[in-house]
């Protein structure tokens, strides 16, 4: 399956191809025009004859891309237009010179269809059950009212980056407190007015403004950065954020600001404002980041039809990512990570450590995406492998939990497990769930070095002070208890405990 996804915003043009197979997708081209269609565009009134000219322009090359890599425009070709043209007094007249020019179909967009989008994109990538989702766009806001992963309220509001800098900081030098107070004012009443007071939960963000802003948090935070797909922004840092923004010309904030692109210099302070409203009102702590977006949304629509979810998001991101790189060896992976989850567990209830559910899953996701490095060469593939996983995002799962998963698979092979340069992102404790997880992870891939799943069970017993693996299997395991017992140093500085292999 092969889709290409048009997104025509009111700030950026974004042409997307999706390819997906039997049980994994993925991004595969994408094509960016910065096109401000929405440019000195009043509410409902006409789009201006110099943002139409580019957008002209952005959708023949898009046309001309679609047609030279062979799509077929009817079946696998989805433009959809959102509030720049949604609004627009002359959208007729713009969509007949669409046709003329390009031959795209453009399906316009209703607020409740664009923010259904923003939504299916937000509860596809997270593992939101309870909250909101904030699309925050170039003309317009979009918030969902999420319930049990469910849809309960759909609105959309004329406040984008585009119409909120133009009404607020159309001079393009330093923001008043005046004018962000009055910003602020301004979505405010509009949101408490339709009811948006108080929402509370969780707030899960999507669109160019909240990408950039993560990547402007991070460095304001000096994190390790590796995308910004389950990050958050918290209230403190966004404020801090908005202050430095606020305090020099929209031409200088790209060099003021670190990570702030230049693109975007001279809108992000209104969106920033603009969330920040959004917190206040409703309550949210802070804007968990997605790098979804309405285009993953139309594509989830008809990928995951009729019901447009995954049942659980957190396993389809790692199964996804195992099904594109798995390579020559699929149950291998599995029965490594069938084996350490037994050991894991074993251990716990030996008392060695506390059986944490979630140090469990990560141990369970570094198992089934250990090898997928080797998709790239197999040397230094302990290294490839992490590298994958943290740029593959992992949906579902929180930055910090990404980054644990990834060096967890990363001392699957060798070397002394620690957190590396991603340790400013963990918390207590977290040094010590990677030492565990990637030793029990590294006697799993011992005991299968051969591949062949003769070693079809791994027990622990743990007596007088020492730990004892026991192998089960039909065949002679001499092999495998050779290989186990070459990480009992390390299990021994892990665990506090001598290990010893036997096989039946």
């Amino acid at each position: 399956m092969r889709l290409a996804v048009v997104d025509l915003g009111s700030n950026s043009f974004r042409l997307v191809v999706f390819t997906a197979g039997e049980g994994w997708w993925k991004r595969t081209d994408e094509i960016y025009e910065p096109v401000r269609l929405g440019e000195g565009q009043p509410v409902n009134g006409e789009l201006q004859p110099e943002p139409m000219r580019r957008a002209l322009s952005t959708l023949e090359l898009f046309a001309h891309f679609a047609r030279g890599v062979g799509m077929d425009e009817e079946r696998e070709v989805d433009a959809v237009a959102t509030s720049a043209i949604r609004s627009a007094s002359n959208q007729a007249e713009f969509l007949s010179q669409v046709a003329a020019t390009s031959g795209v179909r453009v399906r316009v967009l209703s607020d409740e269809e664009e923010a259904r989008y923003g939504y299916l994109a937000a509860v596809n990538s997270s593992s939101l059950r309870d909250g909101a989702v904030l699309d925050l766009g170039g003309g317009s806001l979009q918030l969902v009212e999420v319930r049990d992963r469910g849809a309960e309220r759909l609105k959309s509001w004329p406040l984008g980056a585009v119409r909120m800098t133009e009404r607020f900081f159309a001079d393009g030098g330093p923001a008043s407190r005046k004018a962000l107070k009055g910003l602020r004012k301004h979505v405010c009443t509009a949101l408490e007015e339709s009811g948006w007071d108080g929402v509370g939960g969780r707030l899960v963000g999507l669109g160019g403004t909240v990408r950039n802003l993560a990547s402007a948090a991070q460095h304001a935070l000096d994190l390790p950065t590796f995308g910004v797909q389950g990050f958050t922004i918290t209230r403190e840092v966004l404020d801090a954020l908005v202050e430095q923004l606020a305090a020099v010309p929209a031409a200088e904030r790209a060099k003021a600001v670190p990570g702030i692109k230049a693109g975007r210099a001279d809108l992000i302070l209104a969106g920033a404002a603009t969330i920040q409203a959004v917190l206040e009102v409703g309550e949210f702590s802070g804007l968990e980041v997605t790098e979804a977006g309405l285009r993953e949304g139309v594509f989830f629509e008809r990928y995951l039809a009729p019901e447009g979810l995954f049942d659980d998001v957190r396993r389809q991101s790692v199964w996804n990512l195992l099904r594109q790189y798995e390579g020559e060896h699929p149950v291998h992976v599995r029965h490594v990570a069938e084996l350490a989850l037994t050991m894991f567990d074993d251990l716990a209830a030996a008392g060695l450590h506390a059986g944490d559910p979630e140090e469990r899953e990560l141990l369970w996701a570094a198992g089934l995406l250990h090898d997928i490095g080797t998709s790239i060469d197999y040397d230094d593939h302990h290294k490839h492998s992490r590298y994958l996983i943290l740029n593959a995002g992992l949906p579902g799962w929180s930055y910090r939990e990404i980054a644990l998963v990834a060096q967890i698979a990363k001392y699957h092979r060798k070397g002394s497990p620690s957190l590396d340069y991603l340790a400013p992102l963990g918390v207590k404790g977290d040094r010590e769930r990677v030492a565990r997880c990637a030793t029990i992870l590294r006697v799993a891939e011992q005991l299968e070095r051969s591949r062949d799943q003769l070693v079809r069970a791994a027990h622990v017993d743990v007596t007088n002070g020492s730990v004892e693996l026991r192998l089960e299997g039909g065949a002679d395991l001499s092999l495998a208890r050779w290989a186990a017992q070459r990480e009992t140093e390390l299990f021994e500085r892990v665990f506090s405990k001598p290990l010893t292999v036997t096989a039946a």
